[in-house]
């Protein structure tokens, strides 16, 4: 009797290691991989060649992988239910695995749509987690140990893989997505391979003053693991980190080495604590996760976000850090949280806007992060403290020295450091004076923002928020929980700390 066709959708977990939804297929008969080139997919507004060529990156490795395994990764350019109809027709009723994805609206509505399809069709597709992410979750009490429970088990070996006969005609792989346009850049690779190479240099060396360096841009490229877009695109799962990890903690030698291994170890779990927040509330791309908010009078101001996007706003720190942005595709989490307060606060434009041109930007886009933390950092989830950063504070006490802002605003590389910091002393035809007021925007901000925590029904929402979406303390025998915080003495920059993929 001829066995069921597998078909295995790659979508953002692009390895064949620790790859549950294969593993599974593997066991049932012979397994046809397929990617989907989607062009729908890539002319969000929220993708841009940035994702596009990591993602690339990382098939081209898939694609070598697989032929060691003696199988070939099956490409088509269109859209998914084209696609399905062409395999329904060649091989007849097939069993489609996948992940469960927690991406954004485009792939939630096509996935609903692929199931409708499925079901119409006859065609079992059975979906498996690869995170700690939990679909249909009912409330967040017991969220905490289901990750525990799922970072602890042992991570998958690579199956034996049967290949399915006859194989499908093939498409190449288009070395950009049709429609987009899309030109190359000078980035971080992608591919599992450069993300090993990744975490190995991270637990061995780089990550050794990680607490300590992650908050000043002058050390955090370096000193921070930059595994974000191999875990967004699934080169590496977020598992084999936890669990690399653990085992560099319990070899480390040092007490501060394991400080900076457990401070790690904490952000994966935050990794999905904040993708689960999208899992459970597929609008917060668009919606205040506090209902509220809604009633804020951020109006788009096209001026204010150009010169935001483009690093041309007259505050030289935060343009330093978003001409660097724009360069390199990644900036550290401090960094990323002061660009966007000063857009929703100081500048007071609406976060969807300002979300939208980060999310390109971010080579590490990860949607349920995404969207949560730019949220948070702009005061509309209701549970969270609210903080407004001033940006000639965190130049000073990140950038003391002006080191930072001299390479990425050169046009002010012979000004003196003292009007660095301190912008109403800078005298430069080449440099723009700043938007707003940061005294007086951040005072307007912040009672806009305190009106709305004084309605009579502010705090009995906000509790509504915190039972969906809310953190809760861990177990007391939590493996890799973090240390209690301690006084953070300020890291040395490493040599190489800006050559790292320059």
């Amino acid at each position: 009797m001829k066995s069921q066709v597998n078909i295995v959708w790659f979508k953002r977990d692009l390895r064949l290691h620790d790859h549950p939804a294969l593993t599974e297929a593997a066991q049932h008969g012979p397994v046809l991989p397929l990617f989907i080139v989607e062009p729908g997919y890539w002319q969000q507004p929220d993708h841009s060649v940035r994702h596009w060529q990591f993602c690339h990156d990382s098939l081209l490795d898939l694609q070598q992988a697989l032929a060691q395994q003696g199988l070939a990764l099956l490409i088509r350019v269109g859209d998914i239910d084209q696609a399905l109809a062409e395999l329904k027709n060649v091989f007849g009723h097939f069993h489609l695995w996948s992940h469960e994805e927690t991406g954004n609206d485009w792939t939630y509505q096509r996935d609903r749509n692929v199931a409708r399809w499925c079901r119409e069709n006859g065609i079992t597709w059975t979906e498996r987690p690869q995170n700690g992410v939990v679909r249909r979750l009912r409330n967040r009490d017991h969220w905490a140990d289901q990750w525990d429970q799922r970072m602890q088990a042992a991570a998958l070996p690579v199956p034996a893989l049967r290949a399915v006969e006859p194989f499908p005609t093939n498409e190449h792989l288009p070395s950009i997505p049709p429609g987009t346009g899309f030109q190359p850049c000078k980035q971080q690779p992608g591919g599992r391979e450069a993300g090993l190479r990744c975490l190995n240099s991270f637990l061995s060396s780089r990550g050794r003053d990680y607490r300590f360096a992650m908050s000043s841009p002058n050390t955090a490229y370096a000193a921070c693991s930059r595994l974000s877009p191999h875990l967004c695109w699934g080169s590496l799962s977020v598992r084999e980190v936890y669990q690399a990890a653990l085992q560099a903690l319990e070899h480390a030698l040092t007490a501060a080495w394991k400080r900076s291994l457990r401070s790690f170890i904490s952000r994966l779990y935050w990794h999905c604590h904040f993708m689960q927040k999208l899992e459970d509330r597929p609008d917060l791309e668009w919606a205040p996760i506090h209902p509220l908010f809604a009633e804020l009078d951020r109006q788009h101001d096209t001026e204010r976000l150009e010169r935001w996007a483009s690093g041309m706003t007259g505050w030289p720190f935060v343009d330093a850090c978003m001409r660097a942005l724009n360069s390199r595709g990644w900036i550290n989490f401090r960094m990323r949280a002061m660009l966007t307060s000063v857009a929703s606060y100081q500048l007071w434009l609406p976060w969807q806007e300002s979300g939208q041109i980060l999310a390109r930007t971010f080579i590490d886009y990860e949607p349920g992060i995404h969207w949560s933390q730019i949220q948070m950092q702009s005061g509309t989830t209701g549970i969270n403290a609210l903080r407004v950063y001033n940006p000639l504070k965190q130049g000073l006490d990140l950038d003391p020295e002006g080191q930072f802002i001299r390479r990425w605003v050169p046009e002010l590389a012979d000004a003196p450091l003292s009007a660095l910091h301190e912008p109403r002393l800078l005298k430069h035809s080449q440099y723009p004076t700043p938007l707003v007021d940061l005294s007086l925007s951040a005072r307007s901000a912040k009672q806009k923002i305190a009106s709305i925590h004084h309605h009579p029904r502010f705090k009995e929402l906000s509790r509504d928020v915190y039972v969906q979406l809310g953190s809760r303390k861990r177990s007391k025998g939590t493996k890799g929980r973090t240390a209690k915080r301690r006084q953070m003495a300020p890291a040395k920059a490493p040599g190489p700390q800006m050559n790292l993929w320059d």
